[in-house]
């Protein structure tokens, strides 16, 4: 199924057992959740899906399952963030092999590349396979950028056709827009920028809380892209507190503690990172709480 790079994407967690297992029947729950809700698409073993402490036969299984699971439904994103161009391109092949419908693509990991490299990092991969790409442009967790020069360079490739826009400077939106058209979809990546960017004309939303409230974040893109602003607007005000859980280092324990909150998930998250615990666990539950406290109603679309 040919992503359209349009609507909103969960970026999903991995769920894992007690004994650090993946844990396949936690993991599908949630995907039902958010299939139930409209989402368009879905990113798995991305960060937020604790890719760094996946192994690539952990991602297979992902994969397949999800691919088994779905059906068809809704295309599936491997997400892709390797050390080496050689293991870039392997985990493109085994996403293709193995049911993948695109690729989230981050420049490499650790040596922070430059232009030409990170070019010639992104060919090799979208050269390697058929599958469609979206580049993940976020230096400011990744140190790298993806440039407007270089995106003219990227996008002469036939099979990058997306970017998820994580550079938190909305303007970015529109200096895309304007070098290029309708000739790339535009993903916001960031959740406290998704109204506005949706507002500027991103065609699309990578969330995280998503995890947790697939509802309110589907309705809120839906309501931008019927032009309701102002019912967007309420909700989104109601979610912020709840969406700042994601621009925080802790983004997967806040994230997860939302999903056990809300009934689809678990908190168990791979080492070295730890559940929450002491007061930070009691201001995040808080948070949470109080959001759901004042759920509101949503509207009808």
């Amino acid at each position: 199924m040919n992503p359209e790079w349009k609507g909103v994407y969960p970026a999903l967690t991995t769920k894992f057992t007690e004994n650090d297992q993946v844990d396949v029947p936690a993991y599908l729950k949630n995907i039902d959740a958010q299939v139930d809700a409209g989402i368009h698409g879905c990113v798995i073993a991305g960060s937020l899906g604790e890719a760094s402490t996946l192994t690539q036969d952990e991602k297979i299984l992902l994969l397949k399952e999800t691919h088994s699971h779905i059906n068809g439904r809704i295309p599936i994103i491997m997400n892709i963030a390797e050390q080496s161009t050689a293991d870039a391109v392997n985990a493109a092949q085994n996403a293709q092999d193995n049911g993948a419908d695109g690729l989230m693509m981050l420049p490499p990991m650790r040596y922070v590349s430059d232009g030409p490299e990170t070019i010639a990092y992104y060919k090799a991969v979208a050269t390697s396979c058929d599958l469609p790409i979206m580049t993940y442009n976020n230096p400011y967790d990744y140190k790298i950028e993806i440039t407007i020069s270089m995106f003219e360079e990227l996008l002469k490739i036939k099979t990058i056709e997306a970017t998820k826009e994580s550079t938190r400077d909305v303007t970015n939106v529109t200096r895309l827009r304007n070098a290029f058209g309708d000739d790339i979809k535009i993903l916001c990546g960031v959740d406290t920028l998704a109204l506005e960017e949706l507002a500027l004309g991103a065609d699309g939303w990578v969330a995280g809380l998503v995890d947790a409230f697939p509802r309110e974040t589907v309705v809120i893109y839906e309501l931008v892209k019927q032009n309701r602003i102002e019912e967007a607007t309420k909700i989104y005000r109601w979610f912020m507190p709840l969406l700042e859980l994601d621009i925080h280092p802790k983004l997967v324990q806040n994230i997860k503690l939302a999903e056990v909150t809300t009934g689809i998930g678990t908190e168990n998250v791979r080492a070295p990172r730890l559940p929450l615990v002491g007061e930070e666990r009691n201001q995040v539950q808080k948070i949470i709480d109080d959001a759901l406290a004042s759920r509101p109603e949503m509207p009808k679309l």
